[in-house]
């Protein structure tokens, strides 16, 4: 495929034309203040066209047990359930950077556990791995990093701890938890964690630590001033059912095709258009 050739998917740049993108790449994009566009992926078709359309990361989230298996939480989602939608989506990419999620119940008993559940997510085509949590996850975010596994960390609200938060609920909003999260920030910084992602928490607060943290943040409910935002693909195609969270953008309205939909979204990550602080931003 050359430059010339129509790009697929209708208007995004050719996926061959894209140099992969890399942690180095990543970090650039950071220092340059080019914001990085990341969205949940689960499948190849689906990875193919983000990548196509210019999305960044693709996150194997285990959001999957919801929007691609039906149930109501992602504690169900097991490794061997990421470890296949990872296969799935590498076998669709050619650029994008992987992240998969390490689900609820394969990082909690020890480090040792962790470690192995990595290395299957990593084979089966992930380049960097995710977990929840912080304080108690510093010592797992250590030892992957000194074992070669990139680490992106999860602040906030925490989803496969949902039941201890009280529900879907804004975190950090008072000064001790606000401070708390700095902390826990502060320390997987330390032990290498190279990108965090930061749900559900106050703008300001997002913003702070996003100006300490070394690495990149990436925010979903957390204001504009993260380094680059993620999303549920279904949520903003508007496929999921229901009411959705605040933060959630529908790119589907007004747009001529799912193509169109995630270069939108792409478009406006890059600009700063979205997120609109007044209408998916949080305060204190």
């Amino acid at each position: 495929m050359t430059d010339s050739t129509p790009a697929p998917y209708g208007g995004a740049a050719p996926a061959a034309a894209r140099k992969p993108l890399t942690l180095h790449r990543l970090r650039a994009m950071r220092d340059a203040g080019e914001k990085i566009a990341m969205l949940t992926a689960y499948d190849a078709s689906s990875a193919a066209l983000l990548d196509a359309s210019g999305v960044d990361c693709l996150l194997i989230g285990d959001s999957l047990g919801m929007v691609m298996q039906g149930h109501t939480s992602t504690l169900p989602v097991t490794l061997e359930h990421v470890a296949y939608h990872t296969a799935c989506v590498a076998r669709g990419n050619r650029s994008a950077w992987i992240v998969a999620d390490l689900p609820f119940g394969s990082y909690q008993e020890s480090v040792e556990q962790a470690v192995r559940s990595a290395v299957t997510l990593m084979q089966a085509g992930a380049q960097m791995i995710k977990l929840e949590g912080g304080g108690w996850t510093t010592p797992l975010v250590r030892a992957l990093v000194e074992r070669g596994i990139p680490v992106c960390a999860h602040l906030g609200l925490t989803p496969q701890s949902v039941h201890a938060l009280g529900g879907y609920r804004i975190q950090g909003r008072d000064a001790q938890a606000a401070a708390t999260l700095c902390t826990h920030a502060a320390e997987l910084d330390a032990a290498g964690a190279a990108m965090l992602v930061l749900e559900l928490v106050p703008s300001e607060l997002a913003a702070r630590i996003s100006a300490d943290f070394r690495g990149i943040t990436i925010g979903i409910g957390a204001g504009r001033r993260t380094h680059g935002q993620v999303l549920v693909l279904h949520d903003m195609l508007d496929l999921t059912q229901g009411p959705k969270p605040r933060f959630v953008r529908n790119f589907m309205d007004g747009a001529a095709s799912i193509a169109d939909a995630v270069c939108r979204y792409v478009r406006d990550v890059k600009s700063g258009a979205f997120p609109d602080e007044a209408r998916h931003g949080y305060v204190a």
